[in-house]
């Protein structure tokens, strides 16, 4: 069946565009949608009135995506709020392309194009967050739209070999109403409350939208991993059971204050206070069959506590020029603190105290940053733009791993880390509608990144900088006006993060060959991409697109990890540590149909439909195929969603399913790692009560299947492996929203 579904969404992605080519061909259809319009009536002298149409905010998402030269998909409050989900991560698994690490309901670092961690660059305002932010603390609610690059832009960081994400946080044009919203999320009869509050204000010309969200969390979570040791005969092997509970607690808070002077300048900023705190328990049974030397421990029992506070701030002054040129001068700042204690008591199999390890971690990180874009017109449609960004993050880290004699686990345990970040950019870039069927834009941007760590054993230092030129285009076909076709050649990277070039160790327990120590490596230069896009659009009525896109990316200093060992009294002790290893390519198709029924068919129902679909090759050069596949990417990915709008009733209701097959990767000579299948069923009914009131009742995860994964490593002459299962779980959702 599995194999039989990306052809199913081939097919239905060829018909639907077949469809509704014979649906417009069969009537007669204006050259542009203006044509639609009535003629102007005519004045007592007999010619034409002129009409002038006024309309405030932004173009609509499907607008903006279709007139942008660089490739855009934009995604407002509609598909935000469209299945009542809780966690941001979970409207971006539905959306094209976009694919979500770890099992489903517990999130996981987002990427572009089946890419792992890295690879696609998320920004939250036009601006990479600080250290210390994560996605997971946004909630739909705080989010006016989510903007989908394909490729890198110059007046955003290149460190987009993927493409990048754009989180807009709500800015209130539209907004006129107080909303409130107030949700329940069960999980495992575990409930979730969740409570959001959005008011709209203006005095004089100061405007104001303030939001937040106060939120409780409970999960549970259980799984296995066999671990197995083989030489030709079994010489170890080893059952581990966990199971842990978590609570969490937060406040978000994100106002928005915008200024309007005299003389046109406007003034805007946003503030973003995140605080947290969560507790979590835990116990692990480690069962061992066949083995010579004991198990590090028979159980475990494990206690921690952790807490994160986060301000973040973003700002722009826009101050107009002569000749409708202007200067958008930006600022940002970040405060942040993150700390977390946990002890854990390892027993033997007479029940006896084994062994105990007291690990806390205390993190501060400070950021400041400044950038500035000059545009001014050259013509029209034509804007030459220029610019410079200035970023320096500060971060100072006290980690200590201690046993139960007190003993320090790693070299620098107990010392402070000191680490300083400073990244430096020009750019210029000019966009130009050559003719109505040509547009193009060029842009040229160096960064450069620097990082200093510092440390009792010494100072680390990396860095470097990358020269990105870039080149869109967009071709709207003559005689049809609703298709074009989009080109890019770009240049893009993979900055190393700080965790890979100067971060204390991680430390894993039980330690082996598929679950080693993780250290960082100074010396990791960044990955470098030079890349190819191509795609053809069709526009369908007011909201709908069938597409059609394909990608090459060529990359030099692949980034990969590679395992190294040391004997220890309990045997060998294994160490993780990332490294450059030369060339890797990937390339793919991305396939989109996003269509209400009734633009192609007279008297349908109203239902909404949305399908894509994504495959993916890669190759890295020197590890033997055929899984020679770039780290984490999936071979295929695909989503299907359908919305029935009732015309009897006020009730919408709607459905969608996320799949990504299983995938083998040979990350290296010596190491093959299978990811399970992914199949995410979601589906809600949204009931508007009146005009100001609605009930939305949805579910996620319908029919859940548990998480596989699995790893094998041959190293020491001995191969071993270490199959995980773990269980996902059905998350039940109400929401009451209210206007007032």
């Amino acid at each position: 069946m599995s194999k039989l579904f990306p052809y199913a969404c081939l097919a239905l992605l060829a018909t639907l565009a077949d469809t509704a080519a014979q649906a417009q061909n069969a009537a007669p259809q204006p050259a542009d949608a203006s044509a639609t319009a009535a003629q102007p009536a005519a004045g007592p002298d007999g010619h034409p009135i002129q009409q002038v149409t006024v309309s405030g905010g932004r173009a609509s998402d499907m607008d903006e995506r279709r007139h942008s030269t660089a490739a855009k998909q934009v995604y407002g409050r509609e598909e935000l709020d469209r299945n009542g989900d809780t966690s941001l991560a979970d409207v971006l698994k539905r959306l094209p392309g976009v694919t979500i690490g770890g099992r489903p309901g517990r999130g996981g670092d987002i990427r572009m194009r089946g890419l792992g961690s890295g690879y696609t660059q998320i920004l939250v305002n036009g601006e990479r967050p600080p250290a210390g932010f994560s996605m997971d603390s946004l909630s739909p609610d705080q989010v006016e739209r989510v903007e989908i690059m394909r490729g890198p832009v110059a007046e955003h960081s290149t460190r987009a070999i993927a493409g990048t994400i754009n989180i807009v946080l709500r800015e209130g044009y539209q907004l006129k109403d107080k909303q409130l919203k107030l949700t329940d999320t069960v999980e495992q009869g575990q409930h979730a409350p969740n409570v959001s509050l959005t008011v709209p204000g203006r005095v004089g010309n100061l405007t104001y939208l303030l939001t937040g969200t106060v939120f409780e969390n409970r999960q549970h979570d259980h799984n296995t991993i066999a671990y197995l040791d083989a030489a030709g005969a079994v010489l170890k092997e080893q059952l581990e059971t966990d199971a842990s509970s978590r609570k969490a607690r937060g406040i978000h808070l994100s106002p928005r204050l915008s200024y309007k002077f005299a003389g046109g300048d406007q003034l805007n900023f946003q503030p973003f206070l995140m605080s947290l705190r969560s507790d979590t328990t835990a116990t692990s049974v480690l069962a061992q069959s066949i083995g010579q030397m004991p198990p590090e421990y028979a159980t475990a029992a494990t206690g921690s506590h952790a807490d994160t506070t986060f301000l973040r701030g973003f700002g722009n002054w826009v101050h107009k020029l002569e000749g409708a040129a202007k200067l958008d001068v930006k600022f940002g700042f970040g405060l942040g603190h993150s700390g977390s204690d946990a002890l854990r008591l390892q027993y033997d199999g007479a029940g006896q105290e084994s062994n105990r390890f007291t690990d806390s971690d205390s993190t501060r990180d400070r950021s400041a940053s400044s950038g500035g874009k000059y545009s001014t017109p050259l013509g029209k449609d034509h804007t030459l733009a220029a610019g410079w960004d200035v970023e320096a993050s500060h971060r100072e880290q006290t980690k200590t791993s201690l046993d139960k004699n007190g003993v320090a686990q790693f070299d620098d345990s107990g010392d402070t880390l000191s680490a300083d970040t400073r990244r430096y950019a020009v750019f210029a870039q000019d966009e130009w509608d050559i003719t109505s069927q040509w547009s193009a834009y060029a842009g040229l941007r160096w960064e450069g990144i620097t990082t200093t760590s510092r440390r009792d054993s010494g100072d680390v230092h990396n860095t470097s900088s990358v020269l990105s030129p870039l080149l869109h285009g967009v071709w709207r076909i003559p005689g049809h006006a609703r298709d074009q076709v989009r080109a890019s050649l770009t240049k893009s990277y993979k900055a190393a993060n700080v965790q890979d070039l100067i971060a204390l160790p991680y430390l894993a327990h039980p330690n082996n060959a598929t679950h080693p120590d993780r250290m960082g490596n100074p010396n990791l230069k960044p990955e470098l991409a030079n890349g190819v896009d191509l795609a053809y659009e069709h526009y369908l009525g007011r909201s709908g697109i069938v597409s059609v896109s394909g990608f090459v990316r060529d990359i030099d200093n692949l980034i990969r990890r590679t395992l190294t060992s040391y004997d220890t009294p309990q045997g060998p002790h294994y160490v993780s540590t990332p490294s450059n290893v030369g060339h890797a390519g990937t390339s793919g198709i991305e396939l989109e149909a996003k269509f209400q029924l009734v633009e192609l068919f007279d008297d349908a129902p109203a239902v909404d439909v949305r399908s894509n679909y994504s495959r993916f090759w890669s190759s890295v050069d020197g590890i033997p195929g055929p899984n020679n596949r770039l780290d984490q990417q999936a071979r295929q990915t695909a989503n299907l969603g359908v919305d029935y709008h009732l015309k009897q009733w006020p009730l919408t209701v709607g459905g969608s399913v996320n799949w990504t097959p299983a995938t083998v990767i040979q990350t290296s000579l010596t190491q093959q790692v299978e990811t399970g299948r992914k199949r995410a069923f979601d589906a809600y009914a949204l009931w508007k009560v009146d005009r100001r009131n609605q009930l939305r009742i949805s579910a996620s995860n319908l029919a859940p299947l548990d998480s596989l994964s699995g790893n094998v490593v041959t190293a020491r002459g001995v191969t071993s492996s270490a199959d995980a299962d773990y269980q996902t779980f059905t998350v039940w959702s109400v929401k009451l929203e209210t206007k007032f």
